[in-house]
């Protein structure tokens, strides 16, 4: 064995202990480190010959890499609706490195891992309250979610033309209605070859809404003539949270034939709470959901699930599998996740969501999703009082505002750049409905109303600066 490895593998044990340290350290410090900075390095370092070995590789790191950290798992990072970590997350995420599986066979020689995985996805169904009529399986993030699902979606249109798009292409064009679709999913459909600008775009409820006009909908599907086609709606838009109305698309389910896909990226956990899973009721109708954890469920980055009905088995596999390994058997009698998912090497992404599923249960998630929420309605209110002007209702956890009046227009990137340069809060730019504005998204478990506080003094003192 390599000298620098023996002598890593003798000092384990103290490696991990000063490396724990280092994480305490940096998590009881997260609300004093900045939510953004300028720090800087040139990458173009020398590999060296012998190696440092991990103490000094650490040493070095924390010399030169740490500095470009900044608090994206901290109370005041609400940008791209990034959720933190919970500590029980930490302990699955740590321990799905420790333990280091490819997490794919149900039942074989050689690791059965995917297991916890299936177990998890049962703990997510109830979590979410929809029945176990959905398989599911864990990915990097929203963007393969919604690209998993819309391959198996992809595979189904083909099928109503009794062909096969997995094997020979895409022989006939794709039909996609959709209102408000996330970035990712535009994605999804580039990479799946049905084309970024091939969809057609339907109305959005009148009176400051994103959710899809039903009657539009249904307008546009019978200017189809009956051909199928695939519907991505939104349980939450990335601006203003909108849903679109599950039950009535339920009802379209029953007299047209299309594809029905919900990306409920983050709003999908509208779900856990009594207050707010109204706006999720008649989701259990989809063909197929896509949800990430590491936003609401407040898990390490990268963590999403994918849930597709079980009639769509088939679909999947002949969608995914990997047919030129006889080795794996039957996908049907010896179920693997390479079968069905675009990755053939995948960690055991699923126990960091485990261990916080099972540490803080069904009311410790409501609570996250209520306390969100809540903040979201007070932050909109103090936004209100200070010079600011909301541009859409808080219909859940984002709130997107703006400057108020008209004449700020030209100063909303200004405030905003000066804003997170300061480094005690980070929010994203927006443009909604021709207006430039500025989006907050509450998810993290440790934000509290002394971070409002802390924030909208924040936002004064810059506003009486430009």
């Amino acid at each position: 064995m390599n000298s620098i490895l023996q002598h890593d593998l003798n000092n384990f044990e103290n490696i991990l202990e000063e490396t724990k340290q280092q994480g305490v350290d940096f998590l009881n410090a997260i609300e004093s480190v900045p939510t953004s900075n300028t720090y800087s390095i040139d990458p173009k370092t020398v590999l060296n010959e012998l190696g440092l070995g991990s103490i000094e590789a650490l040493k070095e790191f924390n010399e030169r890499l740490a500095p470009l950290m900044v608090s994206s798992p901290g109370p005041r990072y609400w940008g791209f609706v990034t959720g933190g970590s919970t500590p029980a997350s930490i302990v699955g995420d740590w321990l799905a490195s420790v333990y280091d599986q490819n997490t794919q066979a149900v039942k074989a020689q050689g690791g059965a891992s995917a297991l916890i995985e299936f177990e998890t996805i049962n703990l997510l169904l109830q979590l979410l309250d929809l029945p176990d009529s959905f398989l599911g399986g864990f990915v990097t993030g929203a963007t393969m979610s919604n690209f998993t699902s819309l391959g198996v979606a992809r595979q189904w249109f083909g099928h109503q033309f009794g062909k096969d798009f997995a094997k020979n292409g895409i022989s006939e064009t794709v039909n996609i209605l959709t209102a408000t679709p996330h970035s990712s999913s535009v994605k999804c459909l580039s990479l799946l070859g049905i084309g970024s600008q091939n969809y057609t775009v339907v109305k959005t409820i009148e009176g400051n809404r994103e959710a899809l006009d039903i009657t539009d909908l249904e307008e546009k599907i019978k200017t189809l003539n009956g051909k199928p086609f695939i519907l991505i709606s939104s349980a939450g838009t990335v601006n203003t949270a909108d849903f679109d109305d599950f039950e009535a698309i339920a009802e379209l389910k029953g007299k047209y034939n299309f594809w029905w896909h919900i990306d409920g990226a983050f709003g999908g956990f509208a779900a856990v709470s009594d207050k707010y899973k109204h706006l999720v009721k008649g989701w259990e109708g989809a063909d197929s959901i896509a949800i990430d954890c590491h936003k609401w469920l407040n898990v390490p980055y990268e963590s999403a699930f994918f849930l597709t009905k079980k009639d769509h088995i088939n679909l999947q596999i002949e969608t995914f599998q990997n047919s030129n390994a006889p080795y794996l058997g039957n996908p049907l009698e010896n179920f693997n996740y390479l079968n069905v998912l675009p990755e053939n090497s995948r960690r055991l992404r699923a126990l960091p969501a485990w261990f916080s599923l099972k540490a803080y249960g069904k009311e410790g998630y409501r609570d996250i999703i209520e306390d969100s929420a809540a903040l979201a309605l007070h932050f909109g209110n103090a936004l209100i009082e200070n010079d600011f002007e909301l541009l859409a209702p808080i219909r859940l956890n984002n709130v997107c505002f703006t400057l108020k009046g008209d004449h700020n227009q030209e100063k909303v990137s200004q405030f905003l750049s000066a804003l997170n340069d300061r480094g005690k809060v980070f929010m994203t730019p927006t443009v909604y409905q021709n207006k430039k504005g500025i989006r907050a998204s509450f998810v993290n478990w440790r934000t509290t109303e002394n971070d409002l506080r802390l924030v909208i003094d924040e936002m004064k003192e810059v506003l009486s600066e430009i």
